[in-house]
């Protein structure tokens, strides 16, 4: 048996069988939740990852041709990175828009997709940017980076599928692909609905400049969490330097694998390299089929 950070089963499980036997058994000897002891769950054996290449090819060539945006930027001031690894968020828009004189505001509302929504006589209650009341429109984004050192760490993100409020990525209310990702990236719809879910909510393309990192965040509150949240992520070029940060150790643990799931309310984050990475995830439900099988292979007894 492998160590806590290869995805080998960690411990032994009790209980009735169900689909959620053991589901947030933390990983021994770690300060991860994970998911049935495992710090990650790679689920290359169950899904046909023959289109990959295509689809990194489709990927590429869309990047190309497609507006991006940026996300990530405030995770310092959203309260969500671990104690010691603060300074990873550089300059965080948040601080910045909280400390703007009114001239800096005044340029910062001009730049928004609809100024008038904006009340500078409230800038002080109204909150900006991502799960905020404001979210940021491309302009804001680009002149926060270039007027004050603002960090994105994501500069290439695509909603394929636009949400929201992170609570209602799983919710397929109202939601589909976007057109542009029908006529850009076919190959790619067609896989993520080719994956084992009841139905999808959320499915968004993440990428990380050369040289730039994935500030170490988490995506929930531990203490708050009843069930996993429930999604894909995947790698067509094979190259993304993923890990789970293990706070009571220091420690990174890499998720080494093409296609894998892990419980997103573990502190994570992307290591630098020095080619252009991303992956896609797909949010949603489970098929009862998919989350039952694997029950079988990864919550039963060591």
């Amino acid at each position: 048996m492998g160590g806590p950070c290869d995805g080998s089963i960690a411990a032994t499980v009790e209980g009735a069988a169900d689909n959620t036997r053991g589901i947030l058994r933390g990983v021994p000897g770690t300060g991860l939740r994970g998911l049935w002891g495992r710090a990650f769950i790679p689920l290359d054996r169950y899904i046909d990852l023959s289109a990959l290449p295509a689809l990194h090819d489709e990927a590429c060539l869309a990047l190309a041709q497609m507006p991006v945006d940026y996300t990530g930027g405030s995770h310092r001031s959203m309260g969500i990175m671990p104690p010691g690894t603060e300074a990873q968020a550089i300059t965080d828009y948040v601080e910045v828009i909280r400390a703007l004189d009114d001239e800096g505001f005044a340029v910062f509302r001009s730049l928004a997709d609809d100024p008038r929504s904006i009340d500078p006589a409230k800038r002080r209650e109204e909150t900006f940017g991502e799960e905020r009341q404001h979210p940021l429109s491309r302009r804001q984004m680009h002149w926060l980076k270039y007027r004050h050192g603002v960090y994105f760490p994501w500069k290439a993100y695509v909603e394929m599928i636009p949400n929201r409020w992170w609570g209602d990525k799983a919710d397929p209310t109202g939601k589909r692909f976007t057109r542009l990702a029908e006529t850009l990236l076919p190959k790619t719809v067609a896989f993520v609905r080719s994956l084992p879910f009841k139905h999808i909510g959320r499915c968004n393309l993440m990428g990380l400049e050369s040289n730039d990192h994935g500030t170490v965040h988490r995506d929930g509150d531990p203490a708050e969490q009843l069930s996993p949240d429930q999604f894909i992520s995947f790698c067509p070029s094979g190259r993304k330097a993923l890990y789970l940060w293990d706070a009571e150790r220091s420690e990174r643990c890499p998720v080494e694998a093409p296609v894998y799931w892990f419980n997103d309310f573990d502190f994570h984050g992307v290591e630098a390299s020095p080619a252009f990475q991303y992956s896609i995830r797909v949010d949603g439900e489970f098929t009862e089929e998919f989350l039952a099988t694997l029950t079988r292979d990864f919550g039963g007894d060591e």
